[in-house]
């Protein structure tokens, strides 16, 4: 089933340019945004609920963020807008404030014009959304309706998380921007936690300037990437120690985008990771499942039955985790982002996969997050960087991965791969 039904994705620098010079104004652009929901997330199934109203009033509000309507991964609380976790046991429930992100975001000028579909508890049991490229394909997850909203043009900008890959690999898999920033620069207090050492809250874009535009809303910081021509980066290439578990068009995608940066000026060297980051790659799973089994305490000690079976088990399996295997772990994680320090000497940023491959067919699971965990645990920020395509039509994600704290380098390397990859 394909999704050229749905509209092209909208850029917000476009809009927030359009805006700034009166060509249109805020109303008029939340009213196209509302339009769109309405029309076509019947079939796309990407928002749990809708503040049409809500978003209206907010178009009065003035900045940065002026006539961009929202997305909210519904883990994070909003005032107003029930936050349900993808669980029956929130059902119905309403923060009385807005969690910072949302709060940062509003200021700006953002309108939330609605929650978007969670896996539950942004684990990995899935929700009802489609992928807009091919509905019987999985928009991956957690983040599943933010990516897939905005890639469907319904929403310029949206809000997800991510723990291991739930940002990254749903933009990936639909084609859109997605940034994890570095860890904390954006706070996650107000968003339901997993695991509080690896937890980020990211976002989404039609494509990378548009991601940095929010980003730089959103922090105040020199993000922004549109308007300039961005220098070429010095990029590792990194296959990694589960290279061959990706699939044979994502290897090649991966190899194309590194001639193509080559080809635009950019130096491109092979790294190998010592096998200290295969450790760290198997600490992750130890640090998010000793951490999830008390950070879902209450609900597992009192509504187990009321979990999925895929959460009720990891967590039953995280609750036998010893602390000093998570102690280990923690030093394995702590010892191999002093070693990636040392690997950055001489580039700018990594270049990896963003997933094993496109989309799977079907909606009974959302993927694999093996090309994003290490990343996430090394607190880096990471990006897909949107523009190939595999032979089926499905889109295929590359991640540029900067230094802790290198965010803007992050952002600018991926325009400036995202630019090479659209002029071929």
């Amino acid at each position: 089933m394909s999704g050229s039904r749905f509209p092209a994705p909208v850029s917000a620098v476009a809009v927030a340019a359009a805006v700034e010079a009166g060509r249109t104004t805020a109303a008029a652009a939340i009213e196209r945004s509302i339009a769109a929901v309405e029309a076509h997330d019947e079939m796309l199934s990407a928002f749990v609920t809708t503040g049409f109203d809500e978003a209206r009033a907010a178009a009065a509000t003035s900045g940065p963020l002026a006539g961009l309507a929202l997305g909210v991964k519904d883990i994070i609380d909003t005032a107003g807008l029930a936050t349900e976790m993808g669980s029956p046991l929130y059902a119905g429930n309403r923060p009385r404030a807005d969690a910072p992100v949302v709060a940062l975001a509003r200021r700006a000028g953002a309108a939330v014009i609605g929650k978007t579909v969670t896996t539950e508890f942004a684990y990995l049991q899935p929700g009802p959304t489609r992928n807009p490229a091919r509905l019987d394909h999985t928009p991956g997850g957690s983040s599943s309706g933010s990516a897939a909203a905005v890639a469907a043009g319904l929403i310029p900008l949206a809000f997800g998380t991510q723990t291991g890959g739930s940002v990254v690999r749903p933009a990936a898999f639909c084609g859109v921007a997605g940034f994890k920033p570095s860890f904390r620069l954006i706070p996650t207090v107000g968003v339901k936690c997993f695991s509080w050492s690896l937890d980020t809250v990211g976002v989404f874009g039609a494509g990378v300037a548009d991601a940095a535009y929010f980003m730089a809303a959103l922090t105040g910081r020199d993000l922004r990437v549109d308007g300039r021509d961005p220098a070429a980066p010095r990029i590792g290439l990194v296959r990694t120690h589960l290279w061959e578990e990706a699939s044979g068009e994502m290897r090649q995608a991966v190899e194309t985008a590194g001639r193509l940066a080559e080809a635009g000026g950019a130096r491109l060297v092979d790294i190998e990771l010592p096998g200290l980051f295969a450790d760290a790659f198997a600490a992750h799973q130890v640090i998010q499942d000793f951490q999830a089994a008390q950070a879902l305490a209450w609900e597992y000690d009192h509504h187990a039955q009321a979990l999925s079976p895929i959460l009720r088990d990891a967590l039953a399996l995280g609750r036998m985790l010893k602390p000093e295997d998570y102690d280990r772990a923690r030093r394995t994680a702590r010892q191999a982002r002093l070693a990636l320090r040392d690997l950055f000497a001489d580039i700018d940023v990594i270049l990896t996969p963003s997933a094993p491959g496109a989309a799977p067919e079907g909606l009974a699971t959302t993927g694999t997050s093996i090309f994003n965990r290490l990343w996430t645990l090394m607190g880096t920020p990471a990006l897909n960087v949107p523009g190939l395509t595999g032979a089926g039509g499905l889109p295929l994600g590359v991640q540029i991965v900067a230094p802790f704290g290198r965010d803007r380098a992050c952002l600018e390397a991926g325009r400036f791969l995202e630019r090479q990859l659209s002029a071929t």
